[in-house]
Order: structure tokens, then sequence, then C-alpha cells
């Protein structure tokens, strides 16, 4: 049976428990839908803020509260608070607070390097727990802090399993991350630079790939690809696909006869349909750039007097995408000399809620300011372009 990928955004949204990522700067990245109803907040109202002035001031709660978050800053682990008063204004009366008391837990999301990358917020309503507790004897009190200290202790327990599992990962990723995204090979006639950024809340290796080759009758080769998926699984099929497109290009003629090939491969291989690729071929004598396109956002070329190109007239479906496979386009452009060719993935242009073409000006835009930078210096200032949430690979080419 195939193992089903699980959409862990699905899981954060639909978890009756509510919850807030935070960057390490305690800046909210995102709120869960409970969390949202529970404090009576919109995901706008939260989403890019200081946790601390997203609500009203409450002196109440925000000491402790702060204080319990430096915690798992300073120490790396996870800090559990005892129940807490935090007001919440009532949505139809402005102004006008209800008593409400939560049990805080904050957790660290430890990265590569065994750095904080992110925190999570969960909190858990015991208003009514504490107002039944108010008339009830010093022993029944007594148990109400045990079970909660208890129910505490498994919490931790479940996250160092999580801890430990993650780490195992990995290591399990940094070396696939080594076995299947080398440093380019150097080229004959130009200099390459790439850069590989994965998501935060993801393995150190995800989908995307790139490809650079010196092929043998002087020409390059140079491609980027992005397999449907994140985790292992979407790393295990990338490997196969840039392995299998490296191999066509050296032994076909040009980059669409490539993708066929390709296309035909993916066919057969688990988890492979939908991938999107793109293949070019640099001609240094004839001072061309032949490209062919399968679903992949355009290539782009960047010429020394700042006019962007985007290589988009050789553009078919993703792999695999059609009933019937039939020979893929491809179309050939000139460039001047001192000019860059940019492959990437989707991660560097599209942003949730954003329109594509806001993020093909953007890139535009650094092109055009960066034109005279060399390979490496360019392809430094094109991944600060990345979305966080997704990862994304980068491949510059100096003409």
């Amino acid at each position: 049976m195939a193992k089903r990928e699980i959409d862990y955004k699905a899981i954060f949204n639909a978890s009756p428990s509510a919850m807030l990522v935070l960057t390490p700067e305690l800046v909210i990245l995102d709120a869960n839908a409970s969390y949202q109803h529970m404090v009576g907040r919109r995901r706008h109202q939260l989403v890019g803020r200081y946790v601390f002035d997203a609500f009203p001031e409450d002196p109440n709660s925000v000491d402790d509260l702060e204080a319990s978050l430096r915690r798992v800053l300073a120490t790396g682990t996870q800090d559990v608070e005892g129940p807490i008063r935090h007001d919440v204004e009532e949505p139809d009366r402005p102004g006008v607070f209800a008593e409400r008391y939560w049990s805080p837990i904050n957790a660290p999301v430890l990265n590569s390097v065994g750095t904080i990358a992110l925190v999570v917020h969960r909190i858990e309503e015991i208003t009514d727990l504490v107002r039944a507790d108010r008339p009830r004897s010093d022993q029944q009190r007594r148990q109400m802090e045990i079970e909660l200290y208890a129910r505490s202790c498994e919490l931790q327990q479940v996250n160092e399993r999580l801890r430990q599992t993650s780490a195992r990962e990995r290591q399990v990723a940094l070396a696939l991350q080594d076995a299947m995204l080398p440093a380019p090979q150097p080229l004959a006639h130009h200099q390459a630079a790439v850069r590989y950024r994965p998501a935060l809340n993801a393995l150190n290796v995800c989908g995307d790939w790139y490809e650079v080759t010196q092929l043998p009758n002087g020409n390059s080769a140079v491609a980027v690809g992005d397999v449907v998926g994140h985790g292992l699984a979407a790393a295990g099929v990338m490997g196969q696909l840039r392995s299998a497109l490296s191999a066509a290009t050296r032994v076909v003629d040009g980059p669409a006869t490539a993708l066929d090939g390709l296309d035909l491969y993916a066919r057969s291989v688990e988890g492979a349909l939908s991938t999107t690729a793109v293949q070019t071929v640099v001609d240094r004598g004839g001072r061309n750039i032949t490209y062919s396109s399968a679903g992949h956002p355009p290539a782009v070329l960047v010429s020394p007097d700042g006019t962007v190109r985007f290589l988009d007239q050789a553009t078919d479906p993703p792999l695999g995408a059609s009933l019937d496979h039939t020979p893929r386009p491809q179309a050939t452009i000139t460039y001047p000399e001192g000019a860059a060719l940019v492959l990437y993935t989707d991660g560097l242009i599209e942003r949730r809620g954003e329109d594509i073409d806001q993020g093909l000006q953007r890139l535009a835009d650094l092109l055009a300011r960066h034109r005279k930078d060399d390979a490496e210096n360019l392809a430094e200032a094109l991944i600060t372009l990345s979305d966080a949430t997704d990862d994304t690979a980068v491949v510059v080419v100096r003409l």
C-alpha cells in the first residue's frame, strides 16, 4: 500500500487545541482556527505581529507568559506554565472584557543544527475549572494541581520522543542532501552558482532539485525541477528524476527530447506525476539558449543593460499530466555577452494570497538591480526572495 503523504498544515488548522507558531523573536507566523475562535481574533489580526502587541495589555498574564517563552528560548526545552488569567474582549461589547483562565504550553521546534527555528504556543482554556474550583477545599485544589502536573509530564514525554525522531530524520536528510544535491561541476566557459533553502517546517531535503552539466560537445545544460510534496518520500522521487534527466540530456538531441524521455519515465515512478521541470542548453558558439519547460515557472535571462526576458515560449503541462504522451515543444533565444541565466523553483516567487505576476515582477526588479553581480553574489541576492514556508532552489549561470 502506498504511503500516504501527511498534510501537517491541515492537521494544524483542524486541531481542537488552540495554537500559535512564533518566530524566535516572538512574532506570530500562524494561528490555527481554534486559536482564532478562542481569543476572538481573525488570522490577519495576528500574523506578523509581536505576540504581546496582538492583544490589549493585560498585566494579569503578560509577565508570566513572557517569562515562560523566554525560558523556552534560553533552554531549548518545553515549558508548561501554570493557570494564568488573560481576559478576552467580548465580540459584541467593545471595551468589555470577560474573565478567562488558560493553561499554556510552549515548545521549541529545532532546526537541523539544533537551534530554535520556531516556537509552538498552545493554550487550553480552563476557565470553568478555575471557577468551579473556587469554593473547593484545599484537598480538592491539590488534587487538581496533581492532575494538571501529570498531564504536563505526559506531554513532555511525547515531545521528547518527537525530538528524538526528528533528530534521526534530520541525519538521514543531511546524508540525502549531500548525495542528491552536490555542488555543481565546473563549466568550461561559464561561471555557475546554486543555492538551496529548505522550508522552515521541512527536513533539509524536499522535492526541489538542480542540475548543472558540462556536455561532451562543449555546450552547458542547466535544469531545475520540483516534485510534489515534502519529506523523505519526495526526496527519493527527486533523486530518481534528477538522475534520469541528467542521463537523458547527455545522449539526446535537445531539451524537449530530454523532457519527453523524463515524462515517460515519471509515469512508472510512484509519486512522480505532476512534477515540474525546466531544461536548458547553452550554446556558447551560437550565443543562444534552447529550452523546454514541463509546467515549471519560466527561466529568466537578464542582460547587462537590465533587460529581463522570461523564457516562456516552450511550456507544456507537468510530467505525466496529459492522458496521451505528445512531443514537448522547445524554443531558442539569443543572449548578449555578460548576460545571466537564472533557473529557480516556485518557492522563490509564490506567496499565499498573492498573484504569481507579483512574484515574477519582484524577481525581475531584483535581477535588474543586480544584473552586473557575479554568479555567486547574484545567487545570494536571489535566495533572499524565497518564501520560508516552501523549499527553494536557484541556479545562476553568468554567460
